[in-house]
């Protein structure tokens, strides 16, 4: 990978990192205003999906600002490694790196560190139904 290219990743990984702290956590609105009032037992499951929602958007949020301030460290510090695969050493494709570039498994790896598919989810069959 060139010096160029190397920098337009970093480029757009600082541009993310902001935009991420810029965003801020996510906050759930209180069940309750007033402490004293009962919680609608109708509202409950609803506020508690909400804030289910909201902790894993954080969490996926957190994730993604640890991986951008790793990517921007080794690129710091490894500039020629920036792009290799920590698991395999093959080069990571240059499209992977231009929308993840955080990546630090090429597609294959990550598929095998994450049990499965790229995102950890394998995809249902209609045999997965059947008992």
């Amino acid at each position: 990978m060139d010096k160029s290219t190397r920098e337009e990743l970093r480029t757009h990984l600082v541009e993310r990192r902001s935009e991420l702290i810029r965003e801020g956590d996510l906050r759930a609105d209180p069940n309750r205003v007033d402490p004293s009032e009962q919680a609608d037992e109708d509202e409950q499951p609803l506020n508690e999906m909400q804030q289910a929602i909201i902790s894993r958007r954080n969490k996926v949020r957190s994730q993604e600002l640890a991986g951008i301030d790793a990517a921007l460290r080794r690129l710091k510090e490894e500039p020629d490694e920036y792009g290799r695969c920590v698991d395999c050493d093959e080069w990571i494709p240059l499209g992977r790196l231009k929308l993840l570039p955080w990546a630090q498994r090429c597609v294959q790896c990550e598929s095998e560190h994450s049990g499965g598919s790229p995102t950890g989810h394998r995809r249902r069959h209609a045999r997965d139904f059947i008992d």
